[in-house]
């Protein structure tokens, strides 16, 4: 807020202070992180939560590799949420370990979780697949437990599944959701604004994210790559971007991208024949990316080897996997 002291009297900067103390006394705002197994529908609903598309969804699990950050802000309140990695017991690769440390540290630094589980599946305990620390930390906290896809279950099947939580979880309540059809949304909403502590807003109203666009543009085509390729191919590559030029219209923005992948044979199925897979990939991510920045964009893509990527920690480190998002050329 700017304040434009030079011709204010003592008592009229007085007045002005009082008055920004009692807007920050009605006021609410906190970080809240979204947990739960792989391909729960976590994104779908920061998604839905936020109002329009920040993390990248796709039927595979394991999809989201960062703490997405999303912000959602309304005339007296504004939720921070954390978009997490699905929550894994059986960790592969370095990656893997960075991932679930970024889970516990976005459940360390929220102010209420929201437990998201898969309404289609046998009821479980929903802690069981986290470690005592990460229960520990759960339990202390106002935690809301979601139960997403109700959308595929039917009505009676919902009520029994939500009174066995209601019994079973040990949560403060449970509210059954279709996060893809944007149902339960408002009632997830209205519990996390009940849980917020008072406090002014940690960011400007007008924004949805602290990510810059680099960081979607690089989402968005490793969702496409999600979307298009299949076994082992989405979850060994990596891709940044090494450089965005914006241009003034009618000339379009300028973006350097290279995917990183493990293996010599992984890169031709990622080049396909005549490199006409690459092609069918790069023409789907320059239509969602243009569509995300609203101005047309011309894209340079370079395909390269970089052997077990996943297990070096620098080079994890460098990708943004500690917590800072960052995107540079090797």
């Amino acid at each position: 807020m700017k304040v434009a002291a030079d011709h204010r009297s003592g008592n009229s900067f007085l007045d002005f202070l009082l008055s920004f103390v009692a807007d920050c006394s009605k006021f609410q705002a906190g970080y809240v992180a979204l947990i739960g197994k792989p391909n729960v529908g976590k994104s779908t609903l920061l998604n839905g939560i936020i109002g329009q598309k920040l993390s990248i969804v796709t039927a595979k699990p394991q999809t989201t590799r960062h703490r997405i950050l999303g912000i959602c802000s309304g005339p007296n309140y504004q939720m921070i949420l954390y978009d997490t990695p699905g929550v894994i017991t059986k960790q592969m690769h370095k990656l893997d370990e960075l991932m679930m440390k970024s889970v516990r540290s976005a459940t360390i630094n929220s102010d209420c979780l929201l437990l998201i589980a898969d309404i289609c599946h046998p009821p479980e305990q929903v802690l069981g697949t986290l470690d005592e620390g990460a229960v520990n930390l759960i339990k202390s906290k106002p935690t809301l437990l979601v139960l997403n896809k109700k959308d595929k279950v039917k009505q009676s099947e919902i009520q029994k599944k939500q009174e066995w939580y209601e019994k079973n979880s040990g949560m403060d309540e449970v509210i059954p959701v279709s996060a893809k059809f944007g149902l339960g949304i408002e009632e997830v909403k209205q519990w996390l604004v009940s849980k917020l502590p008072l406090g002014p807003a940690y960011y400007p109203r007008d924004i949805v994210s602290e990510h810059q666009e680099r960081f979607f543009v690089s989402e968005i085509f490793r969702e496409k790559i999600f979307q298009l390729y299949r076994e082992e191919i989405p979850y060994c590559s990596q891709v940044n971007v090494v450089r965005y030029v914006e241009r003034e219209a009618p000339a379009k923005d300028f973006i350097e991208i290279e995917i990183l992948v493990e293996k010599e044979s992984q890169k031709a199925i990622l080049l396909g024949k005549e490199g006409k897979a690459l092609k069918t990939l790069a023409t789907a991510a320059r239509l969602d990316i243009e569509d995300f920045v609203d101005r047309k964009c011309y894209l340079e893509i370079k395909v390269k080897v970089k052997e077990d990527w996943r297990k070096n920690e620098e080079l994890l480190e460098h990708f943004g996997y500690s917590g800072k998002i960052a995107s540079a050329s090797l």
